[in-house]
This record gives structure tokens, sequence and C-alpha cells, in this order.
């Protein structure tokens, strides 16, 4: 993945003044890559704590029965537009956002810029092995990205204080949360204040992309909104998330409908 030059300098976005839409209730911003990148390049400055949430179609369905969840979603300082189904839908509702910005494709971004900006990354989650072989992996795609360390998600409720602990101590600008939807984002709700990252972004399966564990669809997939369907062909444990898609769906086609 190249980053563009727009990117290696990163645009200047007032992120007080960031325009947004209700889908389906859930808040997205309407951003695109290098806009997302923007905000991450301020908030690290900042140094305040900070959450990013990647919405993807299946998240905006939980956000619709998982209370707790969504005033975690509503309280995220961006909200970036995951898939291909925010873009149809936010188009079928005359709300359409920018582009998509994928929790896979801005945490590649952010490590290929990691050495240039001095941003230090920290992966964690996914089964064991994982994380460690998307560190390998991505450290040989980007010689000179800044990875800081790397854990994996299987820990117990007692141990997460150790967890939060060993995170800390590498002391990450960035902290990629690969637990799935919405461990990950409670978890980083919990430990926000503890951990003192000053960027923390759920990117659900993204390590097991970058380790190779699970390969991306192929462009042209990608490109005509199929990657959920690759997905799925590729690992059927994937069936539960793909479920909630028709659901999605016809939650958006009556929200049109009652417009």
């Amino acid at each position: 993945m190249s980053v563009t030059s727009s990117e290696k300098s990163t645009v200047s976005v007032n992120y007080d003044s960031l325009d947004s839409v209700r889908l389906l209730g859930m808040r997205v911003d309407r951003v695109d890559m290098a806009m997302a990148l923007s905000c991450i390049e301020r908030f690290i400055q900042e140094r305040t704590p900070r959450h990013i949430v990647t919405a993807d179609a299946s998240m905006v369905v939980t956000y619709n029965e998982d209370p707790e969840f969504a005033a975690i979603a509503d309280k995220a300082d961006l909200v970036t537009p995951d898939g291909a189904g925010i873009i149809w839908a936010t188009r079928r509702l005359g709300i359409p956002v920018r582009s998509k910005v994928s929790g896979v494709d801005l945490a590649a971004k952010c490590c290929a810029l990691s050495a240039d900006k001095g941003w230090r990354i920290f992966f964690f989650g996914a089964a064991p092995g994982v994380a460690e072989e998307a560190c390998a992996r991505m450290t040989a795609r980007y010689p000179e990205a800044n990875i800081v360390g790397f854990r994996d998600g299987y820990f117990k409720p007692e141990e997460e204080s150790k967890v939060v602990e060993e995170i800390r101590s590498t002391r990450p600008d960035i902290l990629l949360v690969a637990l799935g939807i919405p461990k990950q984002e409670k978890f980083i709700t919990r430990n926000k204040a503890a951990l003192g990252v000053p960027v923390s972004i759920g990117v659900g399966g993204t390590l097991d992309v970058f380790s190779g564990t699970v390969r991306r669809a192929p462009v042209w997939m990608q490109k005509a909104s199929l990657e959920w369907l690759y997905r799925l062909a590729s690992n059927p444990k994937k069936i539960s998330k793909v479920a909630l898609l028709p659901r999605f769906a016809l939650m958006t086609l009556k929200a049109r409908k009652s417009a």
C-alpha cells in the first residue's frame, strides 16, 4: 500500500467542525483517508487519549441493539466510514459520505507513516502468534515502521490491568485493538485513561490480514463491494457477522421508505 504525498504531509483539517451524518442513528464522519490521518496527527500532538471508531454495517446494527456500545460510539472522537455497506446506505438515504476509510487501510497507512512521523504503534489482539506475525510482516513491508510492541487478545478478566500496563509501558502513540466488535470498543473505553495512549483504534480483523492469516479480497472484489463474500468463503466462522448484512440492508430500505 502506497502513501500519497498529501497523506505524507497530512492535510489540515478543522477537527472541531468535522461534517458528519446520522446513519440509522449512528454518527459517521464525512472524512476521507487524508482527513482521518490529519485528525490522528492532531490527536498525537495534543496527547489527550482519543478513541477512533471504524464503522461498518455490522457495527451500525450493533449500535441499534447494544445501548452500552451506542453510548461509546456517540462519544468517539472520530467515526470513519468503514466498508461498502456504509457507502451504499448513505447514498441510498441521500446523505453520502466522502469515501471508505476502513480500519485495515487506516492501520496500514499509520504503519507506513510511522517512521517519518515518529509515531509509536502497538498491535493488540487476535489469536496467539497473530500480532507477532503481523508485526514481523509489516516491518518487512515497511522496514522503518515504528512498531514498539505486540500482544495477543487472549487474557482473563482479572489479567486486564496487567495487559493495560504492558501496553502502557511501551509508550505508544497509536494502539490498534483487534478484539472484534464491540469488545474492542468497550476495552478501549474502560481503559482509555489508564492507557494514556493518544489514539486508540478498534480494527477488528486487521491483524489477521497483516499476519497473512486472512487474505484480503482481490482488488476487483473490493471495488465491486464483494469483500464480505470473499471473507465468508475464506472463513465460514464469520457467518454471524455476515448475517447482519441483510438486516442492515433492510433497516436502510425501511428508513428510506419512511423518509
